[in-house]
């Protein structure tokens, strides 16, 4: 194997800044493509491992590629998917294809943010894309991304990848990959950079923008543009789950090649995640790409781990369960009797964070019965129940104010009373009609029909367990509260199950880990109750430090606390990051703070950004904005 870095020309002239990893041999290979804004040579430096695993044990060439204006790559990251990026990525797939030691053949992979863009390159259908897998990934960046779920605001993702990003695009390129000229580039980034978190907040609803960089369309087509073979990779503890059932469904009504390999993990590498059982997904992969991109393709494919009754634990290792190759389920309806009425209580939702764990302190949900007590809750036996698919309710709600938010969640109640999450819901109000539609003022007392599509699972009912759906006002931390207290009252509705009652079958995988390579040391994940203040706060404090190519070193640290007041319904959340890297001469650092401040009609954001080269600022910058709630 050989790895070199290049620097890839673009029709403007920017130049993007990739590194190469080519087979030893004659023969031209395929050649697999990551494109990530995460700097390849420093913070991610250490996904170089399985670029080379890629090459040297599978015989693949690979790319993996800056995106514009982010690592050592000119230009500006104006956005996460922006149009310019997929004109370069076709770009370079046609630059690998031309290559000598390529066979003209490319596939895409990637895990979250590349996941994303293989399937947006997959619909831009660039003649050399052949195949692409979507690791983590999702169909509709408007409901289901990290920034809103049913229409509401997701909170505790505003003080993670929705602030760092900022200080992230502010680093400067790596000297030693970019070369002279590297200060005065990292100055010009930091002098016309915006943070992200802007334009996502400005854009409250969806439409043109949501859209785009999305493959599933308002009215739920879209997809007939791959054509590419695809892979699907999702796992049941990650938040985008969702794009495993329905995009398989859609690209076999449409003839495209695919395959779904769902799991239980969370949003890291199936060999190493939490919850296991683990598996060696680059072998898979490898496969995969092996018959397409080499072979003459392989029959469509389904890989599926059916979670069994766990106690929970919030760095659950290994949960119970068995695969499944079979996926065809039949719906049975429960029917919610009412009247019941509900006052919304902010904070409820703790017990289950986040609805996208990852590294730690994102880690699972955790006992719910807290949660339950104080929702509304039916409950039926669930001796032996098995779901595989989307569970959905209908709901016919009253509200006494002109706002508020639905969560619905399905739980499996042990004997002794534990509570395990099974799958969630939500919906702000003034998306009543419709997710995809406009948002409008609640009527008070007036009785509207909520339908509501829950997450995509596939699950199993321990013999003498019980089913119980929760429905409360509020999912907090996971999205905002309502802006001010409200009651709700259930009339009446149902619960449709999609039940299955397939057979296990062993798919044979290479096993990943025995245990999970998540270590809680150093890591601060506190919920804390005010109980003069009536305010329920939730804090997270992270980081590490790592060496890094050209003789460098690199420190993270993270540091973000949501706050609600259950009186008033106020809410707060604030954010600090700071980067270090040092190489031989160079000491760079910058720092970010983000506050966020949500009351009854407003939002209103400051972000604060330093920037030093060695222990002189070289930079300030600092962004404020009011938006309507």
């Amino acid at each position: 194997m050989t790895a070199r870095d290049v620097h890839l020309r673009m029709r403007d002239g920017i130049e993007l800044a990739a590194t190469i990893y080519v087979p030893d041999g004659d023969d031209p290979q395929p050649c697999l493509l990551e494109a990530l804004p995460y700097r390849k040579d420093d913070l991610t430096s250490s996904y170089t491992a399985t670029y080379e695993r890629l090459c040297d044990e599978f015989g693949f060439a690979v790319c993996r590629v800056d995106l514009r204006g982010t690592g050592s790559s000119e230009g500006d990251a104006t956005d996460e998917y922006p149009k310019a990026e997929q004109e370069d990525l076709k770009e370079v797939i046609a630059w690998l294809a031309a290559q000598p030691w390529c066979n003209g053949k490319v596939g895409m992979f990637g895990t979250s943010y590349s996941g994303f863009n293989s399937l947006q390159l997959a619909c831009e259908r660039p003649p050399a894309l052949k195949a692409v897998c979507a690791i983590y990934a999702t169909d509709d960046r408007w409901t289901d991304d990290v920034h809103y779920r049913g229409g509401a605001l997701k909170l505790v993702d505003l003080v993670d990848y929705n602030h760092y990003m900022t200080p992230m695009c502010a680093l400067p390129p790596v000297p030693a990959v970019y070369g002279a000229g590297w200060r005065e580039e990292w100055r010009r980034r930091i002098d016309t950079m915006e943070p992200w978190v802007l334009t996502w907040l400005r854009a409250s609803m969806d439409g043109e923008y949501w859209r785009h960089g999305s493959v599933r369309r308002a009215d739920g087509t879209g997809y007939e543009r791959i054509e590419a073979a695809t892979m699907i990779v999702a796992g049941w503890a990650d938040g985008y789950r969702n794009n495993s059932f329905r995009t398989i469904a859609a690209l076999k009504a449409n003839g495209t090649p695919h395959r779904l390999l769902a799991g239980p993990w969370a949003h890291a590498d199936p060999k190493t995640a939490m919850p296991g059982p683990r598996i060696d997904l680059d072998v898979e992969m490898a496969a995969f790409f092996d018959h397409w991109l080499r072979g003459d393709g392989e029959p469509d494919r389904v890989d599926v781990f059916v979670r069994g009754s766990t106690r929970p634990e919030p760095d659950l290792d290994l949960h119970e369960g068995f695969w499944t190759t079979t996926t065809t389920s039949r719906a049975e309806t429960h029917t919610l009797d009412g009247p019941r009425s509900l006052d919304v209580q902010p904070d409820v939702g703790t017990a289950a964070w986040i609805d996208c764990a990852g590294h730690l302190p994102w880690g699972q949900s955790g006992d719910q019965r807290a949660d339950d007590a104080r929702s509304l809750t039916w409950e039926w036996p669930a001796d032996g129940l098995t779901l595989m698919g989307h569970p959905t309710a209908t709901l016919r709600l009253t509200a006494d104010a002109t706002h508020g938010t639905l969560s619905v969640k399905l739980c499996d109640v042990f004997p002794d009373g534990t509570s395990a999450l099974v799958t969630r819901g939500s919906r702000c109000l003034t998306f009543r009609d419709h997710v995809h539609g406009e948002a409008t003022h609640v009527v008070p007392d007036e009785e509207v029909t909520v339908d509501l599509e829950l997450d995509a699972c596939a699950y199993r009912f321990a013999p003498g367990h019980r089913l119980r759906v929760s429905v409360a006002g509020a999912d907090w931390p996971n999205t905002v509260a309502p802006p001010a207290p409200v009651t709700l009252t259930v009339q009446g509705g149902e619960v449709t199950l999609p039940v299955w009652d397939g057979e296990p079958a062993d798919p044979g995988f290479t096993p990943g880990a025995e245990t999970s390579s998540e270590d809680p040391a150093g890591t601060t994940w506190t919920i804390s109750d005010d109980v003069l203040a009536r305010t329920t706060t939730c804090h997270v404090d992270h980081g590490s430090d790592y060496a890094v190519p050209h003789e460098g070193h690199a420190w993270e640290h993270y540091t973000g606390t949501v706050s609600v007041d259950r009186r008033t319904f106020a809410q707060r959340a604030d954010a600090a990051c700071t980067y270090r890297l040092t190489w031989p001469g160079v000491d760079v650092r910058v720092h970010s703070t983000m506050q966020v401040e949500l009351g009854r009609e407003w939002t209103d954001v400051t972000i604060d950004l330093e920037a030093y080269d060695g222990e002189v600022q070289v930079a300030r910058r600092q962004w404020t904005e009011r938006f309507p709630r």
